[in-house]
């Protein structure tokens, strides 16, 4: 079991992902380089260590040998979407299978009308997917144009995020659409990298954080009358390096 992802910088405790991860959100905010993708796929390890099946959404529509080489173990399972029977039928043929799948998106395919579901949103919002999967959604360019465009998206993904047997991670740049308190209720755990020319985020700890350092904070799994007690650290995520 992959669970072992790190330490904490201020105790000899290692870092150690327990199951709630995986029925919860996490949102992952740093800027290029800090190592989002690395803790990324520390999580989807321990998903798949855990008979999860996984989704991974790449919103910068990356080509198959742009990806990162720690994603291609023998659980990779590249696609492309289109809106083509030819994709569905694959797309069904993975999903019916319960295949980890990566999946590269062109966002223009989501519909910039609210009224209008896309087949983009359909598919991420089919019953096998909620009913089965771990989803992770990471958009890695162009996140302004992303934001201006579909700033109703997070929003979406709480409309649908109460119908989903797993939980999501979300991966992105920093940008004040995370500042929103709707938004910020829809996550649990929360992995803050390095965000050098941030202002709005309130610590300036974020803006020195070496790669692979969060600022960590996670909602207690304890009730309260109120809110979940929030717990901060400092974390250093190790290296995740595929073995041949």
């Amino acid at each position: 079991m992959r669970n072992n992802i790190g330490q904490y910088t201020n105790t000899i405790n290692p870092l150690i992902l327990e199951d709630r991860i995986l029925t919860h959100n996490t949102l992952i905010i740093a800027e290029v380089g800090s190592g989002k993708t690395n803790l990324a796929c520390r999580i989807r390890n321990f998903a798949i260590d855990s008979n999860i099946p996984t989704i991974y959404f790449d919103f910068n529509n990356s080509f198959e040998e742009e990806i990162e080489l720690r994603y291609k173990d023998e659980h990779f399972n590249y696609i492309k979407f289109e809106e083509s029977d030819a994709f569905d039928e694959e797309f069904a043929k993975l999903t019916a299978q319960k295949k980890h799948i990566y999946m590269a998106v062109n966002p223009d395919y989501f519909s910039n009308k609210k009224d209008i579901q896309s087949h983009l949103s359909k598919t991420i919002a089919q019953d096998i997917l909620l009913k089965n999967y771990y989803y992770f959604f990471h958009d890695i360019d162009n996140l302004n144009g992303f934001y201006t465009k579909f700033e109703d998206f997070l929003l979406y993904l709480l409309s649908f995020s109460h119908l989903q047997r797993f939980g999501f991670t979300f991966l992105a740049q920093p940008h004040i659409t995370f500042e929103n308190q709707h938004l910020k209720l829809l996550f649990t755990f929360l992995y803050l990298g390095r965000c050098s020319n941030s202002n709005y985020f309130n610590t300036a700890i974020i803006k020195t954080l070496e790669k692979n350092e969060f600022y960590y904070q996670y909602r207690a799994a304890h009730q309260t009358l109120l809110f979940n007690t929030i717990k901060s650290n400092i974390v250093k995520i190790d290296e995740y390096i595929l073995e041949g």
